[in-house]
């Protein structure tokens, strides 16, 4: 059973565990907490999984923690991942690749800890591929030989040259576009088909230009069971901003998984906080399929196991020159 799918009761209990030690700031008076409020600066990319964050600074939850948050906007995963690297930013918000993390701590081992995973399948909609409407396209087999454009960032490369392969499209060559451009390319007839992640598909299916072929495509391609939880996004703090700040972390993750809360219980009020860092707005909001998320004390030894799965097909393509494992990267409060 996903954390998703488990009483409302046992997910706010876990929720409160995972916060207990974060909470207690929300009793102090407004003034107080107003004074010397700890900066974070957390990149993200455009993406409807970094929802909780995105929810979390809209409606004051780091604030009445007694916290600065800067949201940092990246036009891809990578570039979060350099951002912590160069020391720009503090953490990752849920939706930036854990594949583009991984290589982080590949070229400075101990760089950051996962906290929230934003696992997704063919029930929990990230990842799909999409064509023109008026495509005669309907199997991702029938991509062989065709142009496909990709996310940006090793991951979404990876991810999609693997993915085609291993359903049959032989000869594909694929490229990388930025998210935002897939549908636009795909009407202007530049390449046949994108691997993307939404809001894109939605997007392009509301606006009437695009349409699915096949969603949840990293479970069943990759994992080998289209329900199985691919955690391809992480909301992340680097070790050393946790080393150094230990009690402003675990406020910071406590109020994230407020985010969090609010995305699972009341989806409706969580999704109009895609406007402004995503390209959805308006009607789109109440149509974007949402991922589902998992706290770091809510996995269990399968999850892990499938987020090692995941990193080890890097490992087996060369993408990592050496074994990455999960279990290290989580965070342990």
């Amino acid at each position: 059973m996903s954390t998703q799918d488990k009483p409302p009761a046992s997910r706010r209990r876990q929720l409160l565990q995972a916060g207990a030690a974060g909470l207690a700031v929300l009793a102090a008076p407004a003034i107080v907490r107003a004074q010397g409020a700890a900066k974070l600066r957390i990149g993200f990319w455009p993406v409807a999984a970094g929802l909780p964050f995105f929810a979390a600074v809209d409606k004051g939850y780091f604030k009445e923690a007694g916290l600065d948050v800067e949201p940092l906007k990246f036009a891809g995963a990578q570039q979060v991942m350099e951002g912590m690297l160069a020391g720009r930013c503090d953490g990752s918000a849920n939706g930036t690749g854990s594949a583009n993390l991984a290589i982080g701590e590949i070229a400075q081992p101990g760089l950051f800890k996962i906290f929230c995973t934003n696992p997704s399948n063919a029930k929990y909609v990230l990842d799909e591929f999409i064509v023109a409407k008026d495509s005669p396209i309907k199997t991702m087999a029938e991509l062989a030989g065709k142009k496909v454009a990709s996310g940006p960032g090793i991951q979404n490369v990876t991810l999609c040259k693997t993915m085609l392969e291993r359903a049959g499209a032989k000869g594909a060559t694929v490229s990388e576009l930025p998210i935002g451009q897939h549908v636009a390319a795909l009407v202007a007839g530049q390449v046949d088909a994108c691997y993307t992640l939404e809001p894109t598909g939605t997007v392009g299916r509301m606006n009437g230009t695009t349409r699915v072929i096949e969603a949840g495509v990293v479970a069943k391609y990759i994992l080998g069971d289209p329900m199985a939880p691919w955690h391809g996004g992480a909301a992340s703090l680097t070790t050393e901003f946790i080393k150094k700040n230990p009690e402003i972390a675990k406020k910071y993750i406590a109020a994230y998984a407020r985010g969090v809360e609010l995305v699972r219980t009341k989806p409706d009020e969580a999704r109009q906080f895609m406007k402004g860092y995503t390209a959805i707005e308006g009607k789109l909001t109440a149509e974007v399929p949402l991922a589902s998320y998992m706290l770091y004390n809510e996995f269990k030894p399968s999850d892990v196991a499938y987020f090692q799965k995941f990193y080890d097909l890097f490992t087996d393509k060369g993408i990592f020159e050496k074994k990455v494992v999960v279990d290290t990267l989580l965070y342990k409060a």
